[in-house]
């Protein structure tokens, strides 16, 4: 299959980034990186980047239909703090994210896997949680969210037992609205059909 070519200034192919890149150097300047794994289209980090300009977002998503579309949403909107990258996520961060660097992590909406006896392929769950621990400054922000119920009370369940996580949001395990987070479409497209949304907020000690 030949993927559709991005040209935008925004958009970095993977395997041209030398190993832990120098990120001050791409974005032109030192402020702490946030990374959302599975960007999607681009609607969340497209409202997200301007509410927090003195951060870098990197924006990871796998399919090349989906980064052209958020390289495309993220260039309309001049976001200069964006960059989009087209990889598998724990590749990527495992050659191109130094550890104690990650301000935010977000994860919108993950395949659930639904079915009983697919669901030890989620992507979160507690080894990756402790994976990304370790590339998260401490009182780094840890978002996830999904429209999947056993999926969000089950990462709401064992999140408390995580080491070195505090609970945003305690006493609540998780809130079905959540104040200054955008909505993903994939998000809206759900609640339009009657599903509530898992919003799960932890911070790494400090």
């Amino acid at each position: 299959m030949t993927l559709i070519p991005i040209t935008s200034p925004r958009f970095i192919d993977a395997e041209s980034l030398a190993s832990l890149p120098a990120w001050n150097e791409i974005f032109g300047n030192d402020n702490p990186l946030a990374l959302e794994i599975g960007c999607g289209t681009g609607h969340f980090v497209a409202q997200m980047a301007p509410l927090h300009p003195d951060w870098n977002f990197i924006a990871v998503d796998y399919y090349n239909k989906g980064c052209l579309k958020t390289s495309k949403r993220v260039d309309k909107a001049g976001l200069d703090n964006v960059r989009v990258i087209r990889a598998e996520a724990r590749s990527f961060m495992e050659r191109c994210i130094p550890h104690c660097s990650l301000r935010m992590v977000v994860i919108n909406c993950p395949d659930p896997w639904p079915k009983k006896r697919h669901r030890k392929r989620r992507l979160v769950n507690t080894e990756f949680v402790g994976y990304l621990s370790e590339f998260m400054l401490p009182g780094g922000d840890f978002h996830f969210a999904t429209d999947f119920d056993d999926y969000g009370e089950d990462v709401a369940r064992f999140m408390p037992d995580m080491p070195g996580f505090a609970n945003v949001l305690a006493p609540d395990p998780y809130r079905h609205a959540l104040e200054g987070y955008p909505l993903s479409k994939y998000m809206l497209k759900f609640m339009d059909a009657g599903k509530q949304i898992y919003f799960v907020h932890y911070r790494k000690a400090s």
